[in-house]
């Protein structure tokens, strides 16, 4: 039917960071950044300034065995509880469940509960005591993604070399998910390893061997909301939002043919690592509370899941007062493997979130995919934009063209609600600023208004980056450049025209990859001596799993299948690829997987230049870190760069943090007075950051160790691409020699800066550069970023 365009968005729920069709401008990001959790129970009336906080323990010798019922430890834990919130059951236990919300016992020791901040003091005078801080609310931060990473089915590749991800399982905690989606569906899945202790909270036949677990931990949020555990723990571990079962699919979503959305980006859906195991921990209703984080984290590690996911973050806060931070640094003491959102409140500098270096932190970069909308104005320049839905035998006429900026206010510009009144726009093509609402209801108020069109410029901070949705009528999204020139076009043309017309999912565009304007760049605030994020992964426009159909009426068939973006989207395939790295490298620590990713990631985009950002212009390290993951390399990387738990421990002590805030951290006492420091310039990181100024002379040596992970001798040579703001670099020594497998040996790079005739700057200057070993069959190139910063 010509020019037929309705369509309807079934339970689409609002949720935050996930940039589903919303562009959100500075202010709405500050106004969602971390707040403190506040609880008032109505019905007592000794709640009264109740507020959760998470309280950090001290094994005692009494309770030093990690063996102990679950019941045993929620008694020790009550027994730091008020004693006047304490009763007794008629078995003799204590009860104190208004107040207790999480009891911890695997990656922490310690509990969260309600608590005033007297009753809080009273607690701290116990000899178990290490720290307490108060809960924190976090937001929320592919048919062919797959392919663009290398990974194709086949008897030969990464996937067949690592069997698919088979026998690893992928921890999610996130907002839970939807069981039966056929991307979690389990043909051709062996069961969970034997050391598999988790639980499924849904019903015996909704887990299977895809599935294998489920639990939902979401009453830290319930206390944030006033509302009983009881009503939030009915919704179980089902995904009321999409987010859990999105995130989930593309970390290890099976194979699904004929995937699409309103008929786009049609082909088979999977995730990175199709034949891994899920289990799904729910943390996060519309936010996710730190305390139920934590519990997760908790529980995962408990159950014996292998990779972590986690695409939620907020602020930069020091690791002590961090649950992310601290849980999953209990995680990679067991082994497990994390991987972090970087945050969605790019393009300014300073906005990461999961800055911990035990944490892989991911930031977002686009595909080769575009799924085409093409504008032509009457001028006959056309403009390539985007839109996820494609009218089929639309007629794509010259209809008049406006820009409400022009004779409105702002928000006319931006097609605010009310914001088109008293503007004639019937029958025309409205041109909309990106910005304060979503995409799509910029539609809405343009159909109302009688457009027949609209034509979406992207803001600044988004630049280049363009954007699939679901649009209610003929749309293309363009760059803020395009944007720019459409305006002038109208400004100075008596009676502006324009066309849209739409020529389906295009494959092979350039430049790619790109870094998205949203995901969130270094330094990193919590230690600027450790280079985040680490590495970009597909993040803009992926399809994935959706618990709800995103239905067109226009004969395309409804699909469970959505896409969206986000640093949320780029985490899961990381931890997809990392979960591959496992199955493949069962014995790799969690630093090594991290490594072999890192450095044998690259930085030059499909058009053979450096990768851009948004605005077009060469991305640095703090929206890159190490560049844009390369799969099928990381399963051979050469060295690694290994980093032991002790190794953190004396970073920690090296930041410096005093011995009760590492102690907090690590969770067990620790006297950083007897610990060599390690400072992070020195941590056997893949990537370098180095300080040159007055104060060192404008020079500084950095060490590190690297593993042999190949096959038979080999010998590694090193080159360095100098830093501008350095005046030379050497390395010592200049070859590396290896005759077997997990050999190490250590270098050390001395950094000599440019000294400046002028005076000392109060600001810092930076600039980049590269040091690579290479192997003597030229097989293997072995990269780290480096990063100097002089003032």
């Amino acid at each position: 039917m010509e020019g037929s365009y309705k369509f309807k968005l079934m339970s689409i729920s609002f949720f935050l960071f996930l940039f589903l069709s919303a562009y959100v401008s500075p202010a709405i990001a500050r106004k969602n950044r971390i707040v403190p959790l506040s609880s008032h129970n109505k019905t007592s009336s000794s709640s009264s300034g109740l507020q959760t906080y998470i309280v950090r323990l001290q094994r005692s010798s009494s309770t030093a065995s990690s063996s102990k019922d679950e019941d045993d430890w929620v008694e020790w834990y009550k027994s730091f509880l008020p004693a006047d919130t304490v009763t007794t059951n008629e078995e003799g236990k204590s009860t104190t469940s208004s107040r207790l919300v999480h009891a911890y016992k695997k990656v922490v020791t310690g509990f969260a509960a309600r608590l005033t901040e007297a009753e809080l003091a009273q607690i701290k005078e116990k000899d178990e005591f290490l720290h307490a801080f108060p809960d924190r609310l976090l937001p929320l931060q592919t048919t062919h993604t797959s392919d663009f990473l290398g990974l194709h089915r086949g008897t030969a590749g990464f996937w067949s070399d690592s069997n698919y991800g088979k026998g690893v399982i992928i921890g999610v905690l996130d907002t839970g998910i939807l069981p039966d989606h056929p991307s979690f569906g389990d043909a051709g899945m062996p069961p969970p390893p034997s050391k598999w202790k988790g639980v499924c909270e849904f019903n015996a036949s909704s887990c299977n061997n895809k599935l294998i677990g489920a639990r939902n931990f979401v009453k830290g949020r319930a206390a944030a909301m006033e509302a009983s555990d009881d009503r939030l723990a009915l919704l179980g571990p089902y995904d009321h939002d999409g987010h859990g079962t999105h995130t989930a699919s593309t970390a290890a979503g099976a194979f699904v043919e004929n995937a699409n959305v309103a008929g786009q980006a049609n082909g088979t859906a999977s995730g990175m690592a199709p034949l891994a195991h899920v289990a799904i921990y729910k943390v996060c209703g519309d936010k996710c509370a730190d305390s139920d984080i934590l519990a997760g984290l908790d529980a995962a590690v408990s159950d014996g899941v292998d990779i972590l996911s986690l695409s939620l973050g907020g602020s930069s806060i020091e690791f002590y007062n961090d649950a992310t931070a601290i849980g999953t640094f209990g995680a990679i003491e067991n082994g497990i493997f994390v991987s972090c959102a970087a945050g969605n409140d790019g393009p300014s500098w300073k906005t990461l979130s999961n800055e911990a270096p035990w944490m892989l932190t991911v930031g977002a970069s686009t595909t080769d995919r575009s799924i085409r909308s093409t504008v032509q104005l009457g001028s006959g320049v056309d403009f390539v934009g985007e839109s996820l839905v494609q009218p089929s035998n639309y007629a794509s006429p010259k209809l008049p063209l406006i820009y409400p900026g022009f004779a409105g206010s702002s928000g006319s510009a931006l097609c605010l609600n009310g914001s088109l009144r008293g503007l004639d726009v019937k029958g025309m093509i409205v041109l909309c600023d990106e910005g304060e609402i979503s995409r799509v209801a910029k539609g809405w108020i343009v159909k109302s208004a009688g457009g027949a069109g609209m034509i979406i410029a992207s803001a600044k901070s988004s630049g280049y980056i363009l954007r699939d949705d679901v649009h209610v009528l003929p749309t293309s999204h363009v760059s803020y450049s395009d944007g720019l020139t459409i305006k002038s076009y109208i400004n100075g043309t008596t009676s502006p025209t324009a066309s849209i017309s739409f020529e389906g999912t295009v494959l092979g565009t350039s430049p790619a990859p790109m870094v998205a304007g949203f995901s969130s760049r270094g330094p990193n605030q919590a230690d600027p001596s450790i280079l985040k994020p680490d590495i970009i992964g597909p993040g803009v426009n992926i399809l994935a799993a959706w618990p709800f159909q995103v239905e067109a009426t226009n004969n395309v068939a409804s699909s469970t299948f959505n896409i969206i973006s986000g640093t949320s989207m780029s985490t899961p395939h990381l931890s997809g690829i990392a979960a591959l790295l496992k199955s493949s490298h069962p014995a790799w620590s969690p630093a090594m997987i991290k490594s072999a990713m890192m450095t044998t990631a690259y930085l030059n985009a499909n058009h053979g230049d450096f990768i851009p950002d948004q605005a077009m212009k060469r991305a640095d390290f703090f929206a890159t870190g190490a560049g844009h993951v390369n799969a099928s390399r990381a399963n051979n990387p050469g060295l690694v760069y290994d980093i032991a738990s002790d190794d953190y421990i004396a970073y920690l002590c090296g930041i410096p943090y005093t011995s009760a805030q590492v102690s907090t951290i690590v969770g067990r006492r620790v006297t950083c007075s007897g610990i060599a420091p390690i400072n992070g310039t020195n941590l056997n990181y893949p990537s370098f950051v180095v300080f040159l100024s007055a104060a060192n002379g404008y020079t500084a040596s950095v060490s590190r160790t690297v593993t042999y992970v190949g096959a038979g001798s080999r010998n590694y040579t090193v080159q360095v691409a100098y830093p501008a703001g350095t005046s030379s670099v050497t390395v010592k020594p200049t070859t590396l020699s290896f005759t077997k497998v997990d050999e190490k040996a250590e270098y050390t790079v001395t950094f000599f800066g440019r000294v400046s005739s002028g005076s000392a700057s109060s600001s810092t200057s930076y600039s980049e550069g590269y040091l690579t070993w290479s192997s003597d069959d030229e097989s293997t190139d072995v990269n780290s970023p480096i990063m100097v910063a002089i003032r």
